[in-house]
């Protein structure tokens, strides 16, 4: 329930009876107090409300959608905040066997707590820890089969007496450690388990009290955490992160050269002194037919780039040009791109030159592959 007042110039926007925490609007500043936090210190606002209720200023009305939305948003933060303090040794071993783990994690559970068990996994396996989810009912047909020793089985349960708790005997005897997430560290769950990430017993927005949000809103931040704990801890790259990420707008933008060109035996090479005729030959016969060769020394060095726009603007001139070697008719010092560059770059070039292709070179300008637009096309340019 909520209630309004205008006590010593300072307006109640509600007050939850539940969190027993005001929202208070002072001077057009918005502000949280919650008095239980506060004790016996003479807090201003905590006198200015304290004296609102001893003296019946408050006129209790029911919420609007809008305050009791509000209300909801406050209590779910409220019990994240409380989720930090509760961060100690047990999740920094949770953390430590995950990183360690030589097998995959395994997220378990039902219900909300289930849907929440998805999100946490496919975090896991974006940022570099191999992870999949199975149902905690399903499991008991023959999903159990997927469990090995090197796997970590982190169970999910706000009561921890849900169905995962049927899993636990099984997943003892094949061998792989438990983490359990459960408001009630003296359940099955918890007891059962080999590190247990006590959420605390946590009140649901609900008017009823009944509906999982607040509870799973902090399984999910909870799960953000250690996952995202253990990203950091194994130092990946953006590099990194782009490769599990290939077809999202991030991933796209970080995709480097090495990730998309055509390499070995679609990557076709030409010596300088290759006559024009058998040049057409390679890049004909080459895989893929990217419809560009490029043209090295003989220290297998890069010194020209032959394409078949470069073919046609000859050929305006007579035939006579198939007889003569590759080098009279190359472009010599082509635009070129190195293999740890982003794809953006190489867009970038192909686009301000108007050109089709770029060969991709090492450190000592020999060609390692070759790039072409409809590579870019593919991977969404």
């Amino acid at each position: 329930m909520g209630m309004y007042c205008q006590v010593q110039n300072t307006e109640l926007i509600f007050y939850s009876s539940r969190s027993r925490s005001f929202l208070l609007n002072v001077n057009g500043m918005t502000t949280i107090i919650n008095p239980a936090a506060y004790g016996n210190s003479s807090f201003s606002f905590q006198r200015c409300i304290t004296c609102g209720m001893q003296n019946n200023l408050m006129r209790e009305e029911p919420l609007s959608d809008i305050d009791f939305a509000k209300d909801v948003l406050f209590l779910e933060s409220e019990a994240i905040k409380n989720l930090i303090n509760r961060l100690d040794h047990d999740f920094q071993k949770a953390v430590d066997l995950i990183f360690t783990c030589k097998g995959r994690v395994v997220v378990t559970g039902i219900g909300k707590a289930g849907i929440v068990g998805q999100k946490i996994s496919a975090t896991l396996a974006s940022t570099g820890t191999p992870s999949y989810w199975i149902h905690s009912s399903e499991a008991r047909h023959g999903d159990l089969g997927r469990i090995v020793a090197d796997d970590i089985v982190l169970a999910l349960s706000n009561s921890g007496e849900t169905e995962v708790v049927t899993l636990l005997p099984f997943v003892k005897q094949i061998g792989a450690k438990v983490i359990a997430v459960t408001g009630n560290n003296k359940s099955s769950l918890a007891r059962h388990s080999d590190v247990v990430l006590n959420i605390g017993k946590i009140e649901e927005p609900c008017h009823l009290g009944l509906a999982p949000s607040a509870s799973s809103t902090v399984m999910l931040a909870l799960g953000d955490a250690l996952a995202l704990t253990i990203f950091k801890k194994r130092d990946l790259g953006k590099e990194d992160y782009a490769f599990y990420h290939p077809g999202g707008e991030l991933g796209r933008k970080l995709l480097t050269v090495e990730m998309v060109m055509r390499k070995n035996e679609e990557n076709p090479i030409a010596g300088e002194d290759v006559p024009l005729l058998d040049v057409l030959t390679i890049m004909t016969e080459t895989a893929g037919k990217p419809g560009a060769v490029s043209i090295v020394d003989k220290e297998n060095k890069l010194v020209g780039f032959f394409t078949d726009g470069d073919l046609r603007r000859h050929l305006q001139n007579g035939i006579s040009v198939l007889h003569c070697s590759v080098k009279e008719v190359m472009t010599q010092s082509p635009k070129v791109i190195h293999a740890h560059c982003l794809v953006a770059e190489a867009y970038k070039i192909l686009k301000d030159h108007k050109i089709d292709q770029i060969p991709v070179v090492d450190d000592s300008n020999k060609p390692i592959g070759i790039i072409d637009v409809q590579d870019l096309l593919e991977v969404g340019f």
